[in-house]
Order: C-alpha cells, then sequence, then structure tokens
C-alpha cells in the first residue's frame, strides 16, 4: 500500500480533471445536490439538469420554499425521483429544525434521510474538508485492480476490506482532492470494459495491469434475470376533449408524479383489456379502447417495462383518486405543465402540438 505513489495521482487530477460546474463551489446544497443527481447517470446527462434545478432554486433556502410540484418539474426526466423527495424533506430541516445550518460531519450527515456512507462522506469532505473517504462504484473498481481482489465487491466483508484500502492510501492528503482525483480516474481512464491504461498515473503500481488481467476485476456475483411488465395505460378524453391525468401517492416508487392511468397485464388478459380494467378499478369510470397510440419501453432499477398507449374515451362514471392523491381533466396543450415519468414524457411527445390528430381527438 504504502508503494502506491498517490501524490502522482492528484497530479494527474490538477491536469487532467473536467470542468464540471459543482467543482467551482464549496456550498454543501450544490455540492449534495450533484452527488444525488451523478448516482447512476452520467455526468454530461446531469450537466443540463443541475444548471436548470440551480437556476429554479439557486440556495437550499429558495429549495427548502419550493413546492412538491416544481420540486418535481424541475427534476423531470432524471429519474430515481424517490431521491429528489429525500432531499427536499431534509432541505426543510435543515432550514427548520437545524435553523439553516448544513451540518458539517460525516456522522451528522449520516443521520439524514438519504445519506447514505459515500454521499455524507463526499460532501463532508468536499464541502467542509473532513477526512473521511468516498467510495463509489468508482473507487471499488480502482481499488479492486490495484490490489486484484478476487472477493465479490458486492459483499460487505469485500467493502469493508476496499474502505480500510483506501483509507490508507489517502492518509496523510487532502481528503476531498483524493476523493474527486480517484473518482475521476475511475470514470475517465481505470473504466469497466474500456480502461485506458496507457494513461493512468497508477498503472506502474497496478497488481491488475502488471498481470495483464484488469478485466478480471472488479470481481461481481451474476444478477439475477432483470423481471419485465407489460403496462398498459389510457389517453383517456371526456366528451370536452380534456384528458384524464392522476397523481401517484407520494411515498412510492415515482411519488408525487403525474401520469396516464393504466397498470400491470394480467396472465391472459389483453392489453385493451387491461386497460379497461385497470382504469375502472383505480379511477372508478367506464371507457372505451379507440386505438393504439405507442409502445415504450423504459428500464427502472430492478425492472424493465414496456408501456403500452391506448387513445380510450369516457363512456361513464366520474373520476375519483382511488389510487392516486388526485386527478385531474386537463386540456392537451396543458399537459407539459405537469411532471411526469420518463415513459409518461416519451408518450407526451407524441401528444404536442405537432401531432394535431391526436390532440384534437380525431
Amino acid at each position: 500500500m504504502s508503494d502506491i505513489n498517490i501524490k502522482l495521482l492528484l497530479d494527474w487530477f490538477s491536469n487532467n480533471k473536467r470542468d464540471l460546474p459543482w467543482r467551482k463551489t464549496k456550498d454543501p446544497y450544490k455540492i449534495w445536490l450533484s452527488e444525488i443527481m451523478l448516482q447512476q447517470t452520467q455526468v454530461q446527462t446531469v450537466i443540463p439538469y443541475y444548471h436548470r434545478f440551480i437556476n429554479a432554486f439557486p440556495t437550499l433556502t429558495d429549495f427548502a420554499n419550493a413546492s412538491d410540484h416544481d420540486v418535481m418539474k424541475q427534476w423531470e426526466g432524471l429519474g430515481y425521483y424517490s431521491r429528489v423527495r429525500n432531499m427536499h424533506d431534509v432541505a426543510k430541516k435543515i432550514m427548520g429544525d437545524l435553523n439553516g445550518e448544513f451540518p458539517k460531519t460525516k456522522n451528522a450527515l449520516l443521520s439524514l434521510k438519504g445519506f447514505g456512507d459515500y454521499t455524507s462522506a463526499s460532501v463532508a469532505s468536499l464541502a467542509f474538508g473532513e477526512s473521511c473517504v468516498a467510495v463509489d462504484g468508482n473507487v471499488k473498481r480502482v481499488i479492486s485492480r490495484l490490489y486484484m481482489i478476487s472477493d465479490d465487491i458486492t459483499k460487505t466483508k469485500t467493502l469493508k476490506s476496499i474502505k480500510q484500502l483506501t483509507e490508507a492510501l489517502c492518509y496523510g492528503h487532502p481528503a476531498g482532492e483524493f476523493n474527486e482525483a480517484m473518482m475521476e480516474l475511475g470514470a475517465t481512464v481505470c473504466k469497466p470494459k474500456q480502461p485506458e491504461c496507457h494513461c493512468c498515473p497508477l498503472s506502474s503500481d497496478c497488481m491488475a495491469y502488471q498481470k495483464n488481467e484488469v478485466l478480471k476485476y472488479p470481481v461481481k456475483s451474476k444478477k439475477a434475470p432483470v423481471p419485465h411488465y407489460n403496462i398498459a395505460v389510457g389517453v383517456v378524453y371526456n366528451k370536452e376533449g380534456k384528458i384524464l391525468i392522476a397523481l401517484r401517492p407520494k411515498n412510492g416508487l415515482l411519488g408525487n408524479l403525474w401520469e396516464f392511468p393504466g397498470g400491470k397485464k394480467k396472465q391472459g388478459e389483453s392489453l385493451e383489456a387491461c386497460c379497461q380494467r385497470e382504469i375502472r378499478e383505480e379511477m372508478g369510470i367506464n371507457i372505451c379502447v379507440e386505438k393504439k397510440l405507442a409502445s415504450i419501453k423504459h428500464a427502472y432499477s430492478h425492472f424493465k417495462i414496456t408501456l403500452h398507449a391506448f387513445k380510450c374515451n369516457l363512456v361513464n362514471g366520474i373520476a375519483q383518486s382511488h389510487a392516486s392523491q388526485e386527478v385531474r381533466w386537463v386540456k392537451p396543450h396543458a399537459l407539459h405543465q405537469f411532471a411526469f415519468p420518463k415513459a409518461n414524457k416519451v408518450l407526451l411527445e407524441q401528444l404536442s402540438p405537432q401531432n394535431t390528430q391526436i390532440l384534437n381527438n380525431s
């Protein structure tokens, strides 16, 4: 461990780090926001969302005082919506219970909703200079290759060993700079499938590189097959030409987002029958299915769906929020004002003003 020259890594980082907006601030709110946005999302995807969010809510106070609707609208399309709901709850807690004082240590941050070991260490080290290591997927990969760790990195025992090795490497160096350098190395050089070892400042100390076995690491157990579900939803029109949407419950998957009503197809059931049944059960209304509008594939973290959307007409009944917070009949041109999940958002693009045939309910 002591033979690995971390100064080479820090010098490399100083000369090669990407120009990212959250690297230009010590504001814990902005650093926290970037870390949450970057979880399981590529940097180039995050940058415009980060700018949009900061423009809408420049300070923690602005964020805490924002409505749920405005927060979800600014996050719309980024996914993992429970994260921003947790952030919003924490922002309100900091401004209220903590009198606007952002916790400055990893241990204090760990007591807040949504702050795990990595996020707490990252914010504490980058914003407040605390000496603690932040171990994300990039760091796990770098360490597992440096030391040829043959144990499954998804196991708690292995993660503990990786953290200890990382702490030993960090010792005597500024933790914030070290954390960023390690994450940058993993993101841009020590990549999962096409590592650029010839550019790596640590290649001469990397055991996997010396053995020409870089791609064997990190070791992970095989994942179980990802389940797939067919979902049927209705773009339901009433006689006034308005479309029915529903607000999902706050807690749970896609909470506080609006959606077209529908649900999961049962075995042996047609998609059209599924659409009618789900809307009857959820909304308390009867509809007739006119035609199919689209089939949209979408992947969540633990399952995949194909969203089958149908143009429908209200037959009878009064729409009620049996399985949602609220239901509304909305003019087609006003749908863009509401925050929708990604798959519904794709469908919305097909209901845009350019698509006059659908909008005019013809």
